[in-house]
């Protein structure tokens, strides 16, 4: 399997924004471990594209985990009957063992993207895996789906120099949540799921939800998937039109959105700030 360049993390990572402001959180080991506090409001501010913040008319739906063949189709048949488009990022592990569910996930217009190889933190990682792992994660989904990944969002939200220069590497933009459903729990059900995500249900959220219980509670996804219908329906009733990151307009740098062209295995992803 072809891979990205394997990039040297502290050369390649270089003083990009969100390097910069881990700096300005904590130092060396912010830099190392940035973790999923897009809640703070110092992030939200300094690092909107992170949170993934789009535009104001819309609402990102996305979910984590799978291809899984237990509850993945029922994500998929759902937001087919609600006519809703989402992200789906995948694990390489998953989506080697079921390439059919990453095939369909994509014949049927959504989009996808990559969540590594194994839900693993990179704090656990020996150096210069996590720089295999998403390489190979990025080129299965080529393999599998004839599409190039745009977006890349690490297991437990957390970020380290290495996976961010991987995700250069191969192209692939870091990008986190605004709001989640907390529907991992084995407690989770279809109305705390909606409860977790009202406060954050505005113009411009990254919603994250998981399509698989791979790395969660036993049936945890069915929690997701009962909220699915009165979730679509609320962001309609507010005037938001939820759908996949790449529609969402996701704010670069300086408040302007960036625009994801979908293109072909042999085409570049367009970036355009």
């Amino acid at each position: 399997m072809s891979r990205c360049a394997s990039p040297d993390p502290a050369a390649r990572a270089g003083t990009g924004p969100a390097v910069r402001v881990l700096l300005a959180l904590g130092g060396a080991v912010a830099v190392h471990a940035g973790p999923a506090a897009t809640w703070l409001p110092v992030v939200r501010r300094l690092l909107p594209g992170l949170a993934g913040v789009g535009g104001a008319g819309r609402v990102a739906l996305t979910f984590d985990d799978g291809p899984d063949p237990a509850s993945t189709p029922r994500f998929l048949d759902e937001l087919r009957r609600l006519g809703c488009l989402a992200t789906f990022f995948v694990l390489g592990e998953m989506l080697e063992r079921h390439p059919e569910l990453g095939r369909r996930v994509v014949a049927e217009g959504h989009e996808i993207a990559v969540h590594g190889w194994r839900h693993d933190n990179a704090l656990v990682m020996r150096p210069g895996r996590a720089t295999r792992e998403i390489a190979d994660a990025c080129a299965l989904v080529r393999a599998v789906t004839g599409t190039r990944p745009a977006w890349y969002r690490p297991p437990y939200g957390v970020l380290s120099a290495e996976t961010l220069a991987a995700a250069r590497a191969c192209g692939l933009r870091p990008v986190l949540w605004t709001a989640w459903g907390r529907d991992w729990t084995a407690t989770a059900s279809p109305a705390s799921v909606l409860a977790a995500l009202a406060p954050g249900l505005r113009g411009g959220a990254t919603l994250l939800l998981h399509d698989s219980d791979h790395t969660s509670a036993p049936g945890s996804w069915r929690a997701a998937l009962g909220a699915l219908p009165e979730l679509v329906g609320r962001c309609r009733s507010l005037g938001l039109r939820p759908g996949p990151l790449r529609d969402h307009g996701v704010v670069r740098r300086h408040g302007r959105p960036v625009t994801v062209a979908v293109t072909p295995l042999r085409a570049a992803v367009s970036l355009k700030a």
